[in-house]
């Protein structure tokens, strides 16, 4: 399995720790070239590879880390996405709804990607949380998770799991997903929420 992470802001080097916490490859990218960010991807880890945004798209799970409103352009880098599972963690806060057709705005992620599937995740906490050890006074910080392909989100569960977070799951886009969305200029309730879970 290959993993990338789309978009190398704070919630790009954030997901990139925790993929180099637990020595898990990763592929970096941006619409900037490869080169200008290097040397901040060595500095989080040996396993944190730079690479431009075709050669990421080629990973089999793509961490969708860049502001909303670049999603489209993301989703042109391949003419269909069959196979590929996009964890969704833009945040659509100040889009009005009207833009997105009245749909949550991971239902609307989804359609730009044609053939994914599609999972909400990973992105209810600021990057400076995200990028923290999830492992916290014997429990284990929780991400949540909502799709409408039962299988992908057990795939990204387990790969929360194993970057060392206890993931949620919410259900559908349209049910639980909402919870973890902002709908104009409001934020859904369980955003911003940082919880531990004790086994």
């Amino acid at each position: 399995m290959s993993y990338a992470i789309i978009g190398f802001g704070n919630i790009g080097r954030a997901l990139a720790k925790a993929f180099a916490r637990k020595g898990i490859e990763v592929s970096v990218a941006s619409t900037r070239d490869p080169a200008s960010f290097a040397s901040d991807a060595a500095a989080i880890g040996p396993g944190i590879i730079p690479k431009t945004l075709a050669e990421a798209v080629k990973a089999d799970i793509i961490f969708l880390a860049v502001r909303f409103e670049s999603h489209a352009q993301v989703a042109k880098a391949l003419p269909a996405w069959q196979g590929k599972i996009i964890v969704d963690v833009t945040n659509a806060y100040g889009v009005p709804p009207e833009e997105l057709g009245g749909q949550p705005s991971s239902r609307f992620v989804a359609q730009a990607f044609t053939g994914a599937r599609l999972v909400k995740g990973f992105n209810h906490l600021v990057a400076a949380i995200l990028a923290q050890d999830p492992a916290v006074q014997g429990g284990r910080r929780v991400v949540f998770l909502a799709s409408d392909d039962d299988g992908s989100a057990a795939e990204i569960g387990a790969l929360a799991e194993n970057l060392g977070f206890s993931p949620i799951k919410l259900g559908g886009l349209s049910e639980g997903g909402l919870l973890v969305q902002a709908r104009g200029n409001s934020w859904g309730q369980l955003i911003f929420k940082d919880l531990v879970k004790f086994d």
